[in-house]
């Protein structure tokens, strides 16, 4: 292996144009990390709020854009056991993703699924992961209950509704085209509300018969919250994963101690190792033989070559996409 690999670097917080190709040492992994040839970056909400300097990359992370990849394991740490060399994995990592090598701790690491290419593999671990954790363990979705999605052609839209669908509830989402409300129901859900046309919470209670959904998975916030609100059943959960339509609102106490309405968020990059190895885990044992019996299926939009980051950011800032958008090495 050479030393020095191709990356993608930030030469300073701005627009698409900073993000830069650069030669960087190649990384080396670290007893219980595993190195990885990338076949394939997924680009995120993330990525783009790191270039413009609106999220602070951990001190112990990499200053390289890029949060998921798929490709083969090259090396493997001291003590490393989950892994070989040779081994086709997808990956959610730390930072670096985008470029040639990256390394990344073996629990976070999972096999590519049986019948999905490296670019489909790419696309998985950020999303799967924030779904995960944010919808079954923080939003405690049981069977039976029924989902929200803000934002249902998004990569983290198209996931959680495909999850949802898959492990046997009512979906309903919005977005902000109807062409866009077609997409979410072509994915799965039983119902989508344009919320620049529709009153996503008059569409919610009559898809449920008055009583709301159990669950809101929320990228929006804002002026968002208060209708949210009404959209939830008695006993309903308020899952907040982003901030697109600001980071305050106004909040009617009275209303979520009458009906008993909890309201949880998180945000993933800055927690410990061994959680993020215990969603891998849930995602091998639950959502893993899902995907591999067809029932969740990865939705590109475009590919773009590595060297192509500011015009994959471009499109990503867009909001025209439906699906993920993947840097091909």
């Amino acid at each position: 292996m050479r030393a020095f690999m191709r990356a993608i670097q930030i030469d300073q917080p701005g627009g698409p144009e900073v993000l830069r190709p650069a030669e960087r040492a190649r990384p080396e992994p670290k007893p219980h990390e595993i190195l990885v040839k990338v076949s394939a970056a997924g680009v995120n909400r993330p990525d783009v709020l790191q270039r413009m300097g609106l999220y602070a990359v951990p001190p112990d992370a990499s200053d390289l854009p890029g949060l998921e990849i798929a490709g083969e394991v090259v090396a493997c740490g001291a003590a490393v056991k989950s892994w070989k060399a040779g081994d086709k994995v997808c990956a959610l990592t730390h930072g670096g993703g985008y470029a040639e090598y990256c390394v990344t701790p073996e629990v976070q690491a999972l096999p590519v699924p049986k019948g999905l290419s490296m670019v489909e593999a790419a696309s998985l671990p950020e999303t799967f992961f924030t779904v995960w954790s944010n919808v079954y363990d923080r939003g405690r979705l049981a069977p039976g209950e029924t989902l929200l999605v803000q934002g249902g052609t998004s990569g983290i839209g198209v996931t959680a509704i495909q999850m949802a669908k898959a492990t046997g509830n009512r979906v309903f989402a919005t977005a902000g085209s109807d062409e866009k409300c077609a997409a979410c129901v072509k994915l799965g859900a039983d119902a989508a509300f344009n919320y620049k046309t529709q009153d996503f919470v008059a569409g919610v209670k009559a898809a449920t018969g008055g009583k709301g959904v159990d669950v809101i998975l929320d990228m929006a916030a804002g002026d968002f919250v208060p209708r949210e609100l009404k959209a939830l059943a008695d006993d309903g959960r308020l899952v907040f994963i982003a901030f697109l339509r600001g980071m305050k609102t106004e909040l009617d106490v009275n209303e979520l101690m009458r009906r008993r309405l909890t309201l949880t968020g998180s945000t993933l990059r800055p927690r410990a190792v061994e959680f993020k190895g215990a969603i891998a885990a849930s995602l091998r044992s639950r959502i893993w033989p899902l995907i591999e019996a067809g029932k969740i299926k990865p939705v590109i939009y475009k590919t773009f070559a590595l060297e192509q980051a500011a015009d994959a950011h471009r499109l990503m800032e867009s909001s025209t996409h439906v699906g993920k958008i993947v840097l091909t090495l």
